[in-house]
């Protein structure tokens, strides 16, 4: 089992579910690298440690930036490196439609947000980023965008043309993540009201991740300690939708291309294909990914 620094392996084991499922899920924008096998390596690690399971998931929800090839390199590498789905294997994707696939996922998408509608939870919107920079928010972080409710009463029809955005009322979710400990986030203050879908169809990671995690029965999401800052949204949102309980998570520590930058698809010099090229040994990848 690969456990993440400064975690207790009996307290990790203690704080996860029985047989869980976890998931990696890639979005094809790009090759992967070793941040992305860092994370592979903790989630099969992980499951395996406590027989769980693994889904593969290939996050494309963003049509304009995921392109096929990068999702054949990805399963291709996945091969190579040795990482083997217990649910949707390599070959499913390849075949053609998949469930795991974020891009055949429409019906899914479309049925949580009636939900959604049903409840009177949801909203068009016709804002811009430049105008919603604008504005900021105590709790949000750096870079991110934080949303005021300009549109919550301009009764904007939910159609294309439109951002669709769920209300996020004030108040905290408290959660205990099996690496980093108590956590506690105001979705209202870091974000405002979540946008699900952009003006141009597209559905947004935030709500994808969180119908598919609740959907695909994922009750354990492993993943760096970079998306800890999404974690509250996602349990609201998932609380909205109907989920009873959210799933456990784990943030691990990522792969730094510098001390306050973490590696990126850009950065060709740790691209498992490029490494490949070299000549280097899926073992040696592996531990490259795990001793960095």
């Amino acid at each position: 089992m690969f456990v993440p620094p400064h975690v207790d392996a009996a307290v990790l084991a203690h704080r996860l579910p029985a047989s869980p499922l976890t998931r990696f899920a890639p979005a094809p924008t790009g090759r992967l690298h070793l941040g992305h096998v860092l994370n592979a390596a903790t989630v099969w690690g992980v499951a395996a440690a406590v027989g769980g399971r693994v889904l593969l998931r290939i996050e494309d929800h963003d049509r304009d930036r995921c392109r096929p090839a990068f999702e054949a390199g990805i399963l291709e590498d996945l091969d190579w490196l040795g990482f083997v789905p217990d649910e949707y294997s390599t070959d499913a994707f390849r075949a053609g439609p998949c469930p795991g696939r974020q891009s055949d996922r429409d019906t899914i998408y479309r049925q949580a947000v009636e939900s959604l509608r049903g409840a009177g939870l949801i909203y068009g919107c016709d804002c811009t980023r430049r105008e919603i920079s604008k504005s900021s928010a105590p709790g949000a972080q750096s870079g991110e965008l934080w949303y005021p409710g300009r549109c919550r009463r301009r009764a904007l029809p939910i159609e294309d043309g439109f951002g669709w955005r769920v209300r996020m009322d004030p108040g905290v979710e408290r959660f205990d993540d099996a690496r980093m400990g108590a956590q506690a986030q105001d979705p209202a203050l870091q974000c405002g009201d979540m946008l699900i879908r952009d003006r141009h169809g597209n559905w947004t990671y935030q709500f994808a991740v969180t119908v598919d995690d609740w959907r695909q029965g994922v009750d354990l999401v492993i993943r760096g300690e970079d998306l800890l800052a999404s974690t509250g949204r996602q349990i609201r949102l998932a609380r909205l939708l109907g989920r009873p309980s959210p799933p456990v998570f784990l943030h691990h520590r990522l792969l730094m291309k510098s001390a306050d930058r973490k590696l990126s698809k850009a950065d060709g010099d740790t691209g498992v294909r490029d490494l490949r090229a070299q000549e280097w040994r899926a073992a040696d990848v592996l531990s490259a990914a795990l001793r960095a």
